[in-house]
């Protein structure tokens, strides 16, 4: 059990992962218990310790919000925790501190917070300030991320999308509606622990497959998607360009480009089909779990 020696502040240096780390690692010690039973909702904490995070990743957003993502290898599980306890007390954005991350995890975290933005997109209930948020996050993302890979240390380019990064799961594109879908997250957090794989490349690779399967069940909201950020009209369109910035930006669209096979696909299905992945709002059935296997290949 986790012990409090005297603890006054946990400083969190790093991305996403160490960011959620530190967050229920804070939860664990002020409430002396175990945290996975925190991250299985099995027990709630009533405190925390003061969190100080110094971001080195624009991605996750996870400086400005209280969700943490956890994975744990005996339970073959990776899921996420939202408190309001999580939020960091404050946080550090110094884009400088991110001008040494790797083009492909740069990458990586611009399709991230495009992720981000448009789970909240296809979530429950009509907002359309919220929609236009996420529009516009996604157009700066667009704009800034192929300017920021080709000059990692300019100062404007690392900024904007590490506010981009931030404002895209903060809460803002959330407002108006129940709830976010998350479906996405799901089947890239699968992926993620069976290979290790970079989130935000099981994003790239998740999103124009989870988008296909929707294509006949929720064409027009896809289509709204495409006029707004590509100037389309129909859903094949908007999830080809999606999948055309993707590729711009180096990150992969399909689980062959990640060298990730055919031989692969009964162990992924498998792993879908155990952990139940699914969508807040738009829920998958078997058959759906099998079939998104098959659009990622």
């Amino acid at each position: 059990m986790p012990v409090n020696n005297n603890i006054d502040v946990i400083v969190a240096v790093g991305g996403g992962s160490v960011i959620d780390s530190a967050k229920i690692t804070a939860l664990a010690i002020a409430n002396n218990t175990d945290p996975w039973a925190i991250m299985k909702y099995k027990f709630k904490p009533q405190t925390t310790i003061p969190l100080i995070a110094v971001l080195t990743l624009a991605a996750t957003g996870t400086e400005m919000n209280g969700a943490a993502v956890l994975q744990n290898h005996e339970t073959n599980e990776k899921i996420g925790y939202v408190s309001s306890l999580n939020y960091p007390k404050h946080s550090f954005l110094d884009p400088e501190f991110t001008y040494t991350v790797p083009k492909d995890y740069t990458a990586y975290g611009v399709v991230d917070l495009i992720a981000h933005a448009l789970e909240d997109y296809f979530g429950e209930g009509d907002a359309s300030l919220s929609d236009r948020f996420v529009e516009v996050i996604i157009k700066e993302a667009m704009e800034y991320g192929p300017f920021v890979l080709k000059e990692p240390q300019n100062y404007e380019y690392r900024a904007n999308i590490m506010w981009a990064a931030t404002t895209a799961l903060n809460g803002l594109t959330n407002y108006g509606r129940k709830n976010g879908d998350w479906g996405v997250h799901d089947i890239g957090h699968n992926i993620s622990y069976l290979y290790d794989t970079p989130h935000g490349a099981t994003l790239s690779i998740a999103y124009p497959a989870w988008l296909k399967l929707h294509k006949d069940r929720i064409s027009e909201r896809i289509t709204k998607l495409g006029k707004q950020l590509f100037g389309t009209n129909s859903v094949d369109e908007t999830i080809e360009n999606l999948e055309k910035f993707f590729k711009s930006i180096d990150s992969p669209i399909r689980l062959s480009e990640i060298n990730i096979l055919e031989n692969k696909r009964e162990d992924i299905t498998a792993q879908m089909l155990k952990n139940k992945i699914n969508g807040m709002v738009h829920e998958f059935s078997d058959d759906d779990r099998k079939k998104i296997v098959e659009l990622m290949m």
